[in-house]
Order: structure tokens, then sequence, then C-alpha cells
């Protein structure tokens, strides 16, 4: 396995395609975006450059992961000689049905189709294509170049063999693949959303505020990042979207996006993505709380 192409040049994507290429795999970096593309290879230059500063990598070794980057903004043209495609597009089901079916009219027989999906039913993506048994999740974390995790789901009809391949070429990239099954949420967003969507509640019922919620977290139950900043990172967007795929999974009330979440994704106060979301963003202002809201 060689070649790598990445569908979509945000967040995860442009992740995926760093750790990929850092391990020496020609990677093809897709989006429809040229805007999205460029964005994408300086935010890994720039990523690579920390590395550099942390001793971690050598500048040489930049200059090969870059070069191991093309981009593209046809689907076609960049999974031409594909042996492995990572779909990281937006968390929408209907758009992720439409990739694969696509992705499985023009891939050659043997190429492997992954989604990064955090929720959706890999059956279900898998329905959507002529090869199901070529489709798995690999579902990683984000930053991609620093966590180690990648959850690996097998649909119903998924081959032993293509999950027997993803497993080992997680742990070539240096990750730890943990196979799981395909439930809504899987396993990391099955227990991290609930808590999240339990914290907007908190905060909802004015229990407490932002700042003592996530500090409360922090050092009461030695989480790195309170729950409110958190969802800020991963993006209030993709939060309520996994809560609705659980809840209609599962439905079960336990699931259901708390209203304030609604509200500020509806808002388009996504989070850091936006510059405001639970914290004010702006002008670097990462723990700035937004007293406009709760006032």
């Amino acid at each position: 396995m060689k070649n790598i192409a990445v569908i979509g040049a945000g967040t995860m994507g442009n992740g995926i395609a760093h750790t990929f290429a850092q391990f020496g795999y020609q990677v093809q970096l897709i989006d429809i975006s040229e805007s999205a593309l460029n964005k994408a290879i300086t935010i890994i230059s720039k990523n690579l450059d920390r590395m550099i500063a942390k001793e971690k990598i050598t500048p040489n070794e930049k200059v090969k992961t870059l070069a191991n980057i093309t981009t593209h903004t046809s689907i076609k043209e960049g999974v031409k000689y594909a042996n492995l495609v990572v779909e990281a597009a937006t968390e929408n089901k209907n758009l992720k049905l439409k990739i694969f079916k696509e992705l499985s009219e023009i891939c050659s027989e043997d190429t492997i189709l992954a989604t990064n999906t955090s929720s959706i039913s890999i059956t279900e993506i898998a329905a959507a294509t002529n090869k199901p048994e070529r489709v798995i999740g690999m579902h990683f974390m984000n930053p991609v170049p620093i966590m180690k995790l990648v959850e690996i789901i097998s649909g119903y009809n998924t081959a032993n063999s293509v999950m027997e391949t993803i497993v080992a070429l997680t742990k070539k990239i240096n990750k730890i693949p943990v196979e799981v099954n395909d439930y809504p949420g899987f396993v990391a967003n099955r227990i991290l959303m609930p808590m999240i969507n339990e914290s907007i509640e908190t905060l909802y019922n004015k229990v407490a505020g932002v700042v003592e919620i996530d500090t409360v977290m922090k050092l009461g139950m030695a989480h790195p990042m309170g729950p409110l900043q958190l969802a800020d990172f991963i993006g209030l967007d993709v939060c309520l979207s996994i809560l609705n795929v659980m809840y209609e999974g599962f439905k079960n009330p336990k699931y259901a996006p708390c209203p304030l979440l609604v509200n500020m994704v509806n808002a388009n106060k996504l989070g850091v993505k936006s510059g405001e979301g639970f914290y004010d963003y702006s002008e670097n202002k990462k723990a700035q709380k937004v007293a406009k809201m709760f006032a």
C-alpha cells in the first residue's frame, strides 16, 4: 500500500494527510475548494515546524513530508492510483453516501474505502457502494498527528482481510488501532457526547458558568480540557450532528441535544472555527467567556 487518497482538506483531512505523508506514503489530498487545499498545506507546514521546534522531526523530514502530498480538486483524478481512500468530509450522512457511491464506481476493485465518520453507520455507508466488503471505518482523533487512537469499525459486510490490512496499516503510522462494533457513536463519541451534552445542560440550567463547569472537570476529574472548551474545539455543529445520529439511532431521550446547543449552532456560534462558541476566540482570546449570552 503506497498511495493513499484523503477526501476533505479540513481539520481532520489535513491531519490524516500529514500523518500518512510523514510516514512515507504518497498522499493525494482532495477537496472541491482550491483555497481549502492551500490552507491545508499551510497548516501542515506550520504543524511540521512545531514538530521541528520540539525536535521530534528534522527540517529534512519536513521537506520529505510535504513532497509526499499532492492536491486535487477532482475526486476522479485524486483517487486514480489509490490503494486506500480515507473520506474525511463533513459529518453529513447524505454527503458521505454520495461520495462513497461515486468512489465505488471510479476506484479499482481492490481499493479499500475508509471513512473517518465519528458516528454514522459503516454498514449504511457501505450499502451505498457496489463493494461493501471493501468499506471500513477509520475514526482518527483530533489532532491527528498527535493522538494515538484510531477506532477501527467493520460494517456488516466488511471482509476480514480488509480489517486486518487496516489494523496493520494503523500500526505502521504509529497509531493504536482499537476494533469496535458498528453502533451509533461507536465507543468514543457514545461516551463523550452525552458528557458534553450534559455539560451544556448544566450551563443551560444555570447551575454554573462556562469557566466554572470546565474548571470542575479539569481539576476534579483530571480532564486536560473542560467539556465546553472541548466542544468548541470539536465544533458545536459536529457535536450536534453526532448527537442527532445517536438520538435517531437509539431512540433514547438521553441523546437528545440540549436546546442551547441547537440555538448556538443556528446562530453560527460553532466554537473555534467560527471565532465564538462557549468562549470568545476573536483576537486570539482563547479563554474569554461569552458574557453576552449569560449576562
